[in-house]
C-alpha cells in the first residue's frame, strides 16, 4: 500500500476521500492549505474541521501556510485581471500553482507517495504510463474544466477516489457510514475568498478598485447610458444595464482603458471562433489543425470545434455552431470523447455573427 497524503480542506468530499483511502489500507495523511491570513474572517473554519477529521480518522494532519502565495499569485491576478476588463477563473489558477504545484511538493516533502483530492475527476493510465483526465462519473459535478493544466507528471503523483462516484449523495452515504463530523456540512461557495459570491463588494473592498464612473456605447456610437465601474460588468450580461432601448442590449466587450462598456443587441453577443493563449496539453496533438469539442466556461455545454495551433502556446478555434459570450480571461478546455486534451486563456473572439439566423 501507498502513503498518500489528502488535500484535506475540511469539507464532506476531501474528509471522505481520505476515510475511502485509510479504509482501503493506506498510510493516510491529511494536508490542509492555509490560505489566508489569519486575521481574515473564517479563516481558520478549514483547518479546524480538517483537523477535527482526522483526529476522527487517527491520521496525522498537517498545515501548509501559502497565504503570501495565494495573495500574490491567486488573488492579486484576480484583482488585476478585473481592473483590465477580463473575467478571470481563480480557479484554474489556484489548482496550478497552489494545489498541484506547491501542495504537490509539500505532501512529497513530508514522505507521501501520491496527493489525493476530493475532485470529481477521473484519471486513467495506459501500459506505457501516459495518463489521461477523465470526465467524472457524475457529470453533473464534473471538474475537469479546472483542471487542464495537469501534466503528466503531475498526473502520475496524484489520484482522484471520487472520479467514479455516481453521485454527491452518495458521497454524503458514506460520510455517515465513516460517521464523519462533516458529513451534513453544505457545500463551498464557487469561489473560496469571496465572502457571499459578491465579487463587486469584494473588488471594491480591497481597495485597489473602486467607482469609476464611465460611458456604455452601443455599436453603432450612440452613448446610451453610464456605468459605474468596467469591473462590474462581463460578457453577454444583459441585467442590470439601466438602457431603455427597442431591443434588449448585451455587454459585448469590455474597454477598460478607455473605461467604456460597449453594448449592442443579442446577435453581437456570438462569435464564430476565439483566439487563446497560455495554451497546455496533457495529450499534445499531433497536428497543428484538428477537430475537437470545447468549453468557454464551467456551465458551458461542449461545441464542436475546429483548432488551428499557432506558435508560442496560442491557438485559433472555429465553433461548428457559433456561441454567445466569448470572454476574455475565461478557460478554453478542449475535450475528445470524455477525455481532457487540454486548454488555455482566453483573449477574445475571432468572429462576430451579423445575424440572428447563425444563432443556435
Amino acid at each position: 500500500m501507498s502513503k498518500i497524503a489528502v488535500a484535506m480542506s475540511g469539507g464532506v468530499d476531501s474528509s471522505v476521500t481520505a476515510a475511502l483511502l485509510k479504509q482501503q489500507g493506506h498510510d493516510v495523511i491529511g494536508i490542509t492549505m492555509r490560505l489566508f491570513a489569519p486575521h481574515s474572517t473564517g479563516v481558520g473554519s478549514a483547518v479546524h474541521d480538517a483537523a477535527v477529521v482526522a483526529r476522527h480518522l487517527e491520521i496525522p494532519h498537517h498545515v501548509a501556510d501559502f497565504s503570501p502565495d495565494f495573495s500574490k499569485l491567486i488573488i492579486g491576478d484576480f484583482i488585476e485581471e478585473y481592473r483590465v476588463g477580463h473575467t478571470p477563473n481563480p480557479c484554474v489558477r489556484c489548482n496550478r500553482y497552489i494545489k498541484f504545484g506547491m501542495l504537490l511538493d509539500k505532501a512529497h516533502e513530508l514522505g507521501a507517495d501520491l496527493l489525493a483530492t476530493g475532485h470529481y475527476v477521473r484519471k486513467t493510465m495506459d501500459p506505457d504510463g501516459t495518463c489521461h483526465l477523465r470526465i467524472a462519473e457524475y457529470a453533473r459535478k464534473d471538474q475537469s474544466y479546472f483542471l487542464y493544466t495537469l501534466t503528466q507528471e503531475q498526473l502520475r503523483q496524484v489520484i482522484f477516489p471520487l472520479g467514479t462516484v455516481g453521485s454527491k449523495d452518495e458521497v454524503r452515504r458514506m460520510a455517515r457510514e465513516f460517521a464523519l463530523p462533516v458529513a451534513e456540512k453544505s457545500d463551498s461557495q464557487e469561489v473560496c475568498f469571496i465572502p457571499n459570491d459578491d465579487y463587486v463588494a469584494f473588488l471594491e473592498g480591497s481597495g485597489a478598485l473602486g467607482a469609476a464612473d464611465g460611458d456604455i456605447i452601443h455599436l453603432n456610437g450612440r452613448t446610451v447610458g453610464r456605468h459605474h465601474g468596467t469591473h462590474r460588468y462581463t460578457i453577454g450580461q444583459r441585467k442590470g444595464l439601466g438602457i431603455a432601448w427597442s431591443e434588449p442590449l448585451y455587454v459585448t466587450a469590455i474597454d477598460a482603458g478607455q473605461n467604456v462598456v460597449l453594448v449592442g443587441e443579442q446577435q453581437h453577443v456570438f462569435a464564430g471562433g476565439l483566439r487563446a493563449e497560455g495554451v497546455s496539453w496533457i495529450v499534445a496533438p499531433e497536428t497543428e489543425f484538428f477537430a475537437a469539442t470545447c468549453k468557454i466556461r464551467y456551465r458551458h455545454q461542449p461545441v464542436g470545434c475546429q483548432v488551428r495551433l499557432i506558435a508560442g502556446e496560442s491557438c485559433e478555434v472555429r465553433f461548428d455552431q457559433p456561441q454567445k459570450a466569448v470572454t476574455p480571461g475565461q478557460a478554453l478546455v478542449f475535450y475528445r470523447g470524455d477525455e481532457v486534451l487540454g486548454g488555455g486563456r482566453i483573449v477574445g473572439p475571432l468572429i462576430m455573427c451579423d445575424t440572428a439566423a447563425t444563432m443556435p
